[in-house]
């Protein structure tokens, strides 16, 4: 874990000296209006760091080291030095669900939160169990970090289970994709891209013509920084073709400016609000789709997770949705009289 990379917060900086590394807090530094140059403690990964420097910026009063407040402080501080780096949209959402924590609990030990006292929040974010399921999540990777760096005795999110939620993101169906031509231009063009090269929308909104290696997409994943090889098929390469060549991204706004993941988002609610087909769609259900319809061109589970950069078991989940449905459209074929040689054929 390197120290280095912690973006160290103004008027603090690091001395080395022997091969060991020392921390100061000192306004104003090389001005002439300097303060006193205050040592702090020397792991910056530490709560107890994070207190001292309060006090040395001007917090009036003794403060704990051990509470939850001094433990999510030092817990945000290490985020650049994690194994798996968070996104800035993931670590803005984190920082959402951590200060509904602050606010419950930040004055008490944090060796004394136990899997209870989250679940009891849980209970209070009942009413909506999306919000209640993504603080739960926030909490785990919380306590895992804490647990693991010695700050904490025992998890306290352990046993705790999420809320079941209903729908989430359903695949489109045939005629919802049929619906895509109703949609204008720019839009209609970035919901093709979402549906054949099947990535997030963070990614979509970022491909480019540089991005073109060959007969494909290469690209890093935003989320996840998994690089993945997108096929163009045939269906993308004849939409790409009419596609105007220019540096930057493939979609853009009409105004010529990128499109942010939230910004085609927004677009895409309001080119959509008088086509009755795309009422209940989600862009997100379009990466549900793609995974099926690879599957349904014959490709392996392992080689829509390589294509998509997302685990197999997302994509089995994702398949089982279209399974069930023909399972049951199966059923309903073989108990109903066949009248033709069409039907019987089907």
């Amino acid at each position: 874990m390197s120290r280095k990379s912690i973006e160290l917060p103004i008027g603090v900086h690091r001395v080395t000296a022997r091969a060991r590394e020392y921390f100061y807090f000192q306004s104003g530094r090389g001005t002439p209006r300097q303060g006193a140059r205050i040592r702090l403690p020397s792991d910056p990964h530490a709560p107890e760091f994070w207190v001292a420097l309060r006090q040395a910026q001007g917090i009036i009063g003794s403060i704990a080291t051990d509470t939850i407040n001094a433990q999510i402080d030092a817990y945000v501080t290490a985020w650049p030095t994690l194994p798996n780096k968070l996104t800035e949209s993931t670590q803005y959402q984190y920082k959402r669900w951590l200060n509904i924590a602050r606010h419950a609990w930040g004055q008490l030990k944090y060796d004394g939160l136990r899997p209870v006292h989250t679940r009891a929040m849980m209970g209070t974010l009942a009413a909506t169990p999306s919000k209640a399921n993504n603080f739960l999540g926030t909490m785990r990777a919380l306590s895992s970090w804490a647990l693991v760096n010695g700050h904490i005795s025992q998890s306290f999110v352990e046993g705790v289970k999420p809320f079941e939620t209903k729908g989430g993101h359903k695949p489109w169906s045939a005629d919802q994709l049929k619906a895509i031509n109703k949609l204008p231009g720019t839009i209609r063009k970035g919901v093709k891209l979402y549906l054949l090269a099947g990535q997030r929308g963070s990614d979509v909104v970022r491909m480019g013509w540089t991005d073109i290696d060959e007969n494909g997409i290469a690209l890093t994943q935003k989320k996840t920084g998994r690089e993945v090889w997108i096929p163009i098929v045939p269906e993308l390469a004849a939409e790409m073709a009419t596609w105007e060549k220019r540096p930057g991204p493939l979609i853009r706004q009409d105004s010529g400016k990128p499109y942010t993941r939230a910004g085609f988002g927004r677009h895409f609610d309001e080119a959509r609000a008088n086509i009755p087909e795309l009422s209940h769609v989600t862009l997100h259900g379009l990466r549900c789709t793609a995974a099926i319809r690879w599957r349904d061109a014959g490709l392996e589970v392992p080689q829509i997770s390589y294509i998509m950069g997302m685990s197999m078991a997302t994509i089995e989940k994702y398949c089982r949705y279209a399974d069930r449905k023909a399972s049951g459209k199966a059923v309903l074929l073989k108990l109903t009289p066949k009248r033709t040689p069409e039907e019987q054929q089907l």
